[in-house]
């Protein structure tokens, strides 16, 4: 007699099926959203080390004074 246990079910396949997809679709959206904050991140200390860098090539200028009448 053959185990009940190993036959195929058709209803649990297409579940797996749905539940794989959906983990996929979410494991993409989620490595997408990473590599975009990583990207803003890299961006944003490149700007700032830039910025450091210039202001202190260029030295900072005195303000103007403004005239009393």
């Amino acid at each position: 007699m053959a185990n009940p246990w190993l036959k195929k079910n058709p209803f649990m396949s297409m579940w797996l099926s749905g539940a794989h997809s959906v983990a996929n679709t979410a494991r993409g959206q989620i490595a997408a959203e990473a590599r975009r904050q990583s990207s803003a991140a890299m961006n944003t200390a490149a700007r700032d080390v830039f910025a450091v860098w210039a202001d202190a090539m260029t030295g900072v200028s005195a303000a103007k004074r403004r005239k009393r009448r």
